[in-house]
């Protein structure tokens, strides 16, 4: 299946892609793409649905993040062998975790805000999974079964404030509109193989990125086994998983983004966004 939320902010609805690609409203259904909604349970239910019964969904509204109410969004440093190698950084050999703001999440095509006095403002395309089930201590045999879906994210990163001024990464990362997801939730048995497919990101009709994500160091299931072993993991959790080469950061010299350029990236089978970069103000 193919989940995604529409409407206003704060006030998006659930809603599925038929057959055809059209939008089915789910909101007599469920009250929205989040929690315990997001569940093996409660997505069954959608999947028994016959989208022909659910009342479609006409014009052209905005799409909002493919996830609501998200609690825990967790990223995943440094994950690609080739982007490891772009930046000199050495492989790391587990998992590098770090935090982005719940509320930097938007919509995948909303625009972006540039923070104030940022100079440093980068790109990353990366796979983000959504957490169904969840738990502590999920076997890596039993991981995939945890999640809800996948979906594309811009892991939008500040990169003066996550390197230069001390501390966590967390300082580059949660700025607010600086998590676009979607714009759909697709769930797995949609994807052949989640550790074989296409990214890329342009800038302005420029393609920075084109990588796949074939060259993860950790791959999606490890990384729900390996992180629910320091935290719970609950329905809606976000975990985006890292970046291929191609971020401004790896440009000799570096590329930032300035303002009033725009965006578009995607994944395959997981559709693309489109956003505008603005200046703070």
């Amino acid at each position: 299946m193919k989940l995604l939320r529409y409407g206003a902010p704060g006030s998006e609805k659930p809603a599925l892609l038929d057959g055809k690609g059209a939008m089915r409203d789910l909101s007599g259904q469920l009250p929205d793409l989040a929690g315990k909604a997001l569940t093996s349970a409660s997505l069954g239910r959608i999947r028994a649905l016959d989208p022909e019964t659910l009342p479609l969904v006409g014009g052209a509204p905005r799409i909002g993040a493919c996830v609501g109410d998200v609690r825990n969004f967790i990223a995943v440093g440094l994950n690609f062998a080739d982007h490891a190698a772009e930046t000199g950084a050495e492989i790391p050999k587990e998992p590098i975790l770090f935090n982005k703001a719940p509320n930097c999440i938007v919509g995948p095509h909303d625009d972006v805000v540039i923070p104030k006095g940022s100079v440093k403002t980068d790109w990353e395309v990366e796979l983000a999974i959504v957490i169904g089930d969840g738990g502590s201590y999920i076997p890596q045999d039993e991981a995939m079964a945890a999640i809800a879906g996948f979906c594309v994210c811009n892991d939008v990163s500040e990169r003066e404030y996550q390197i230069e001024r001390g501390g966590q990464w967390a300082k580059g990362k949660g700025c607010p509109t600086f998590g676009p997801l979607g714009p759909w939730l697709v769930t797995p048995d949609e994807i052949a193989d989640v550790q074989n497919l296409g990214m890329w990101l342009e800038i302005d009709g420029e393609r920075v990125q084109n990588g796949s994500t074939k060259t993860m160091i950790f791959g999606a299931a490890y990384l729900v086994h390996y992180i629910s072993q320091f935290m719970r993991l609950d329905p809606g959790d976000v975990i985006t998983t890292g970046t291929p080469p191609g971020v401004g950061l790896g440009f000799k010299p570096p590329r930032y983004l300035k303002g009033g350029e725009t965006v578009t990236l995607g994944i395959d089978g997981l559709g693309a966004q489109k956003q505008t970069f603005v200046p703070f103000g």
